[in-house]
């Protein structure tokens, strides 16, 4: 089936990337229902947008908290749109629950910086350090280092072999009581930590000019086709029809340290 066209504007679309946090800044895009490995703030930077979830109305709002594994889809909206993806593991942060000043059937809305993140996010030239800084939640507690070991360990490889019972081992945890750790600290499954460690190794290996054949192989897609599948079903759109905005890739260099620093 043919990807629907993308909406075209005279803004540049740009993805911001550091290690284990993503920001993008572009149109609003008419996406299919999809599910995030990891939570997603999205904030509508001229207008309001209205998100569809299963069982529950649609609700409206100027920020919404998309949360890791639930499906949702935006059913309308206009304009350009910001969305903060940030690693859950970060010492910077931690659930963006927290930020979210309207809580109604577990949707989550109005985030407390909201208006701050509007200003820095439609400045000539945006600053995505305080636009993620913004966006994110001062930590409320440490963690469990191991599983922030553990997370750093696939950021660091995501095109390894990954398995939950190494992991476990390496903490010196059962697998269960890892799994459920893993899952408690970060929001996310194991697995799906791991689909956006190489999810972001690819945008990576597409911003150094990389065809998506090669960076699918790279990160450890067994095919080009598992990752347009991973990438449709975790952002609602295929990895070509992100690349047909030709958009600006800016990649924040890091020397392997926690990603929230």
């Amino acid at each position: 089936m043919a990807a629907p066209a993308l909406p075209r504007t005279c803004a540049p679309v740009r993805l911001w990337l550091a290690l284990g946090h993503a920001v993008y800044l572009g149109p609003l895009l008419r996406l299919g229902p999809h599910s995030s490995a990891i939570a997603c703030l999205g904030v509508g930077l001229d207008a309001p947008f209205t998100v569809r979830t299963d069982g529950i109305p649609d609700l409206t709002a100027r920020s919404f908290l998309f949360r890791a594994r639930v499906r949702y889809e935006i059913r309308d909206g206009a304009g350009r749109m910001l969305f903060c993806y940030f690693d859950p593991t970060s010492a910077r942060m931690s659930r963006c629950l927290g930020g979210m000043r309207r809580v109604t059937d577990a949707l989550c809305t109005d985030h407390r910086h909201e208006a701050d993140l509007i200003d820095l996010a439609t400045q000539d030239e945006v600053d995505f350090e305080k636009v993620l800084e913004a966006a994110s939640i001062p930590v409320v507690g440490t963690g469990d280092a191991r599983i922030a070991h553990a997370a750093a360990r696939i950021r660091a490889d995501p095109a390894r072999p990954q398995r939950a019972e190494a992991a476990a081992r390496e903490a010196g945890l059962s697998r269960s009581h890892f799994m459920r750790k893993f899952s408690g600290q970060t929001g996310t499954s194991f697995r799906r930590y791991v689909q956006w460690a190489r999810i972001l190794r690819v945008a990576e290996a597409f911003a150094h000019g990389h065809d998506f054949t090669r960076a699918a192989a790279d990160a450890g897609f067994a095919s080009p086709s598992h990752l347009t599948g991973t990438f449709r079903g975790m952002f609602g759109l295929t990895p070509t029809a992100l690349a047909a905005l030709d958009p600006r890739l800016l990649l924040k260099e890091h020397d392997g340290t926690d990603p929230g620093g």
